[in-house]
């Protein structure tokens, strides 16, 4: 029996829901002695805070030595015996186990002979796989079906049904290949969009659109089932947030969320897809200055009832994600606090090895900074940069390095500023992401350093401020304005006010011109 690391069961066991864990103590009835060294391993672990390997062998062998290879042994059992029980469990619940189950079973029975007992359990799944668009299971199905009349001889039934079926797996295999197309574009749409979350070369905008581009997307009728549609809004919806336009934007967000809730049994399968839908037209809600609407699918968002950890983890992360930028958005960085802290708190429940800190570091250095806590914010920051640099995050480092300057800046670091503004110069010159706005603000904050008095630093913050206004510079702008109000902190240097009131006073003035 091949080892099993201590950690490794250990974080499977952890990664159990209550209702698994539950199920794992009666699936164990009657497959080992109740009170085996098998479950009390199991109990230590499910019940031990901070894993500690010396002290799980001490509790399983307290008055016996050790043996290394039985402790082994015991581990790799027992980690096998918790696989079978979620895959019992989650043959309840998943639609691809229940098929998978049937088909499993039919094999069993056509090795022994019984098929009309393979007739009925094939019955089951092609009714199951139609009803959930599993048209890789459906081929399967009758391949087994034809198979089947094959083996029994049944040329009667292959004379009466085998067009049908002809039929049926040639419009499986179409099917199949429709939903394909549309995945793979989304996958390609997803990566170029992460890699380069920032990047804002013509060549960049030109590859996104040449995605788009041709018959497949001229109407949501060329997706031809629910699953490959899904795909056709989600593809969509992404393109026009990476090309800005905030209408379709919104528009393809709220017909992915208006169709994949036409469908709510396949929410029952995948609530992730939805989770993400939900997030993105929370963004677009917010981009286009719809805040009732941001609260009612925050809402909605809340309400959620999650299937899997993976669920409860993406629920966790985009309800966080969207009112911090909700709430910095308004000026409300104080309540942002609030939110920060019950989100670190709940973010106490996830396993810390597939909890993805990195993605709210960003947010928690802007909230820090809205509070006038520039300590914390710095610290943020650079925990953030500390992190292994992915491709994702990689395409951050620039701007990252843009606020860094800026709140050693209100940090009055001046010895330290000259030396960032160098290294921060060569990093983006290496990484090719010089552009025409990252050279002005280097500029800019050089000039500021060089300032011999006040006077001289209220030009130099008004002609930055001019500068953002310009033409062509409004890509760039809106980009960095999602991570961090440039144009707000160099009005609050300007008039000698709180970052947070000048972004507050915005916020409501935006809102006045909306309801007028």
């Amino acid at each position: 029996m091949a080892k099993t690391p201590s950690l490794q069961l250990y974080q499977m066991i952890r990664a159990l829901s209550p209702a698994e864990k539950r199920y794992f103590r009666i699936f164990i009835r009657g497959k080992t002695d109740r009170d085996s060294k098998y479950l009390a391993l199991f109990e230590a672990m499910a019940h031990m805070d901070v894993f500690d390997d010396a002290a799980l062998q001490n509790k399983i062998y307290p008055d016996e030595p050790i043996s290394s290879s039985r402790y082994s042994a015991l581990k790799a059992y027992l980690y096998d015996l918790i696989l079978q029980c979620l895959q019992a469990y989650d043959a309840q619940h998943s639609i691809e186990f229940r098929i998978n189950h049937l088909m499993q079973g039919v094999s069993v029975l056509f090795k022994r002979g019984l098929y009309d007992d393979c007739v009925d359990q094939l019955q089951k799944a092609i009714k199951i796989a139609r009803s959930y668009e599993r048209f890789a299971e459906q081929i399967e199905i009758i391949r087994w079906q034809k198979h089947l009349a094959y083996t029994r001889m049944d040329v009667d039934f292959l004379h009466k049904n085998l067009e049908r079926l002809q039929y049926e797996e040639s419009k499986a295999i179409k099917l199949l290949e429709n939903l394909s197309f549309y995945r793979g574009i989304f996958y390609q749409m997803y990566t170029l969009i992460k890699q380069e979350a920032q990047h804002r070369s013509k060549d960049r905008l030109d590859r996104l659109h040449q995605l788009v581009q041709g018959p497949m997307f001229e109407s949501a009728d060329r997706a031809r089932s629910h699953r490959a549609r899904v795909l056709y809004y989600r593809v969509l919806n992404l393109y026009h947030y990476a090309v800005l336009d905030h209408k379709k934007f919104y528009d393809s967000g709220k017909q992915l969320i208006d169709l994949q809730e036409t469908q709510p049994r396949y929410l029952k399968e995948n609530l992730s897809d939805y989770i993400a839908g939900l997030s993105n037209l929370i963004l677009a809600c917010g981009l286009m200055r719809r805040y009732d609407e941001v609260r009612q699918y925050l809402q909605k968002l809340l309400d959620v009832q999650t299937i899997t950890e993976d669920d409860r983890r993406k629920k966790h992360r985009q309800y966080f994600s969207s009112i911090f930028a909700l709430y910095t958005f308004s000026g409300d960085f104080e309540s942002a606090r609030l939110e920060m802290h019950r989100c670190q708190e709940e973010a106490k429940q996830f396993n810390p090895l597939d909890y993805e800190t990195a993605g709210f570091l960003g947010q928690y250095c802007y909230i820090c900074f809205g509070c006038d806590d520039f300590d914390a914010a710095l610290d943020y920051l650079n925990e953030w940069l500390s992190h292994s640099r992915t491709v994702e995050r990689e395409d951050l480092q620039s701007l990252a390095r843009i606020i860094q300057l800026i709140i050693h800046y209100e940090m009055g670091n001046m010895v330290l500023l000259e030396s960032l503004l160098r290294s921060t110069a060569r990093f983006m010159r290496k990484k090719n992401r010089l552009y025409d706005l990252e050279r002005r603000i280097i500029l800019f904050m050089a000039n500021l350093m060089r300032a011999p008095d006040s006077r001289t630093g209220q030009r130099i913050f008004r002609k930055m401020k001019n500068d953002l206004q310009m033409d062509d510079l409004q890509v760039a702008v809106h980009a960095v304005s999602q991570v961090f109000d440039l144009d707000s902190w160099l009005q609050s240097k300007i008039e000698g006010r709180r970052f947070a009131d000048v972004v507050k006073d915005k916020f409501e003035k935006e809102q006045a011109d909306a309801s007028e």
